[in-house]
């Protein structure tokens, strides 16, 4: 057990994890989040009587929450109820509907269905990823502080199917011939903000997580998850502290010490967390001459994911014939993805996902009523598009394209409440650098040593936890951060993850 102090900056799923952990272990923890609820990106928008997940809408790698739930000495399925989604989603091309599923027969007869002849690639797929996921995780639950990590025997072993050479669509290649199929397997580049076509080709466990794993939704939605973590961090002793902004972190003899909030008054610890977006950290918490490495010049250079155009909608009805999670792609996907990394266009024909809970979760929106999240990946602010010139027209082709392609013919009468936000507002309203909503970009030269460390590397006595740091973006990868950073902190107090 340890007494000494611990400030975390941000209340997201990455700063909720650290603060479980660093709780738990008897450090005096507080968090303190600029927002009135916690989760960040990961928390809940209250529209009247309909709520909606802000961002994430299911989880991943179940074991990874577990996990984290047992280092506090608690069950998961003690703070919420967990939905296992199978089908996992309906998947809608111009000429054809795929519905993949966790059963391998069914999902063999799916593919069978739709794409006749590709299910003998779809088992070497299973094959070969298992191995490959067996592989690279391990990979990714230790920190990259040196660049002699790289030697570790656990990344040796892993660099026969690291498939770095490869773009993700290639990876697919070695499975399937139809480029659609294809897209069915490497979609999940959007979880990190990336192109199928640029991804490295070792995230093709991305959509293997999903196949051998399942996909997970919560009661209440996602952000119930951020509620239950926030819990065990009181449970456990920790404190937070809501519409409490930091405006700068405290910086002495390259040691940081703590924070000074908005109304100038300071906080002082032993040990300071950032959960608060990396870059928008860098520029609005740290002076520059406490930057020797991250300037403004070395952030603006560096490379980010794309952003997202949000459109929450309560509806006075249901729409049975939609799956739980849909995505619609663009008729041309590969030039729709084109458009997106390029920053400065908006689509004409925009893939979009639609999120459709009320179909299993009653307590999201009245009886007989249904909330629906509307995700569309578009340009960063990097492109300058002017979003308050073209926000009410892409509002309306996006309720064009629900009519059009969704089946959601009649749907405007029966809008009871509408919420949207933009790339601009994820910049400007949620404090993430040039609203790149998956954070920095995972090409290979910003992976792990190359990736913002879990111990920072500017000052002492700092941790970084969120998908700005290793291993990155997503709800595991961004618990795993905060295991990872708070596992470090015990390690320097001389105590032990697991006694």
């Amino acid at each position: 057990m340890s007494e000494k102090k611990i400030i975390i900056v941000g209340a997201g799923p990455g700063g909720l994890s650290s603060g479980m952990i660093l709780a738990q272990k008897g450090f005096d923890v507080h968090i303190y989040e600029k927002k009135q609820i916690v989760g960040g990106r990961n928390g809940f928008i209250q529209a009247g009587d309909y709520k909606f997940d802000i961002g994430p809408t299911f989880f991943l790698m179940k074991d990874v929450l577990e996990r984290l739930f047992n280092i506090c000495n608690r069950n998961l399925n003690d703070y919420v109820k967990i939905y296992e989604l199978d089908p996992m989603y309906r998947l809608v091309f111009n000429d054809r509907a795929f519905i993949p599923t966790t059963n391998k027969e069914r999902m063999i007869a799916e593919i069978e269905r739709v794409f006749p002849g590709s299910s003998g690639g779809y088992l070497k797929y299973l094959d070969r990823e298992k191995k490959k996921y067996d592989r690279l995780i391990p990979c990714l639950e230790v920190p990259y502080g040196n660049i002699t990590d790289y030697l570790s025997t656990r990344l040796l072993r892993a660099l026969p199917y690291l498939d770095g050479h490869l773009s993700l669509f290639e990876v697919l290649g070695k499975y399937f011939s139809d480029d659609v199929l294809k897209i069915c397997f490497t979609f999940q580049a959007k979880y990190i903000g990336m192109s199928p076509w640029e991804a490295p080709g070792l995230f093709s466990i991305l959509s293997f997580i999903e196949h051998g794993g399942g996909v997970f939704h919560i009661h209440g939605g996602l952000n119930e998850l951020s509620k239950s973590m926030a819990k065990v961090v009181g449970e456990c002793g920790g404190k937070i502290h809501l519409s409490t902004p930091v405006k700068k972190l405290i910086i002495e003899d390259s040691v940081c010490k703590g924070v000074v909030f908005e109304d100038g008054t300071e906080d002082r610890a032993d040990y300071v967390v950032i959960n608060a977006d990396f870059a928008q950290a860098m520029k609005n918490l740290v002076e520059p001459e406490n930057r020797k490495k991250y300037t403004d010049k070395k952030l603006a250079g560096m490379k980010y994911s794309c952003s997202t155009f949000m459109l929450y909608l309560g509806l006075d009805k249901k729409y049975e014939k939609l799956n739980h999670h849909n995505i619609f792609f663009a008729n041309d996907y590969k030039h729709n993805v084109s458009e997106i990394v390029s920053n400065s266009i908006i689509p004409e024909d925009p893939s979009f996902y639609v999120h459709n809970p009320s179909l299993i979760d009653n307590s999201l929106a009245p009886v007989g009523k249904s909330s629906v999240y509307v995700l569309v990946p578009i340009g960063n602010t990097s492109g300058s598009i002017d979003w308050t010139a073209n926000k009410e027209a892409f509002k309306e082709k996006l309720l064009g394209l629900l009519e059009s392609k969704a089946g959601m013919n009649d749907i405007r009468p029966h809008i009871e409440e509408i919420r949207i936000i933009t790339p601009d507002d994820w910049q400007n309203k949620m404090d993430i650098y040039r609203g790149a909503t998956f954070n920095l970009g995972h090409n290979m030269g910003q992976l792990l040593y190359f990736r913002p460390h879990n111990e920072f590397e500017e000052f002492k006595n700092c941790y970084l936890v969120g998908g700005g740091t290793h291993p990155g973006s997503g709800l595991p990868t961004i618990f795993e951060s905060g295991r990872i950073s708070s596992e470090l902190i015990l390690q320097k107090e001389g105590l032990n993850l697991y006694s």
